[in-house]
């Protein structure tokens, strides 16, 4: 199974479901978007060439960034979508729009704080977990049919 995991990266989210999938021998394929921050943010200028505006720099580390995104959803059969405490999510929250677009499974991550202006993006998955093994847990039982222990 193929799971693209998007959304926030000043946590460690992504690693604790990798090592629990790896951990209970599920067969996933994991990709994500860049989670180096600044990667993410000057990857245009620094292919591209820098720019004096603000707006055409971080225009430009978008739209390569999308490249990946959009491979990464399309490829993928699952895509986990975590919204964080830190930071609006914008981008989270247009990768779960396009994730449903497509017919992507979906799995949305957050917090109960996050309950209330998420109502719309929660509507549209198929799960809506609060911790990462619960991911692990809903990708175990879709990949074995067993419930966890």
């Amino acid at each position: 199974m193929k799971v693209y995991l998007s959304g926030e990266i000043h946590t460690n989210w992504r690693e604790e479901i990798e090592n629990g999938c790896k951990a209970a021998g599920l067969d996933v394929q994991f990709s994500a978007p860049v989670t180096d921050h600044d990667a993410s943010d000057d990857c245009g200028v620094a292919i591209l060439g820098a720019e004096d505006n603000k707006f055409w720099h971080d225009r430009k580390g978008a739209q390569i960034n999308a490249i990946r995104t959009r491979k990464g959803i399309g490829d993928a059969d699952v895509v986990v979508v975590r919204f964080g405490e830190k930071y609006k999510q914008w981008n989270a929250a247009f990768d779960a729009g396009m994730a449903a677009a497509l017919g992507k499974s979906l799995i949305v991550l957050h917090g109960p704080e996050h309950q209330h202006p998420l109502k719309e993006v929660d509507a549209a998955a198929l799960a809506v977990a609060e911790r990462p093994e619960q991911v692990v847990q809903i990708l175990q039982y879709v990949l074995t049919g067993k419930l966890p222990q």
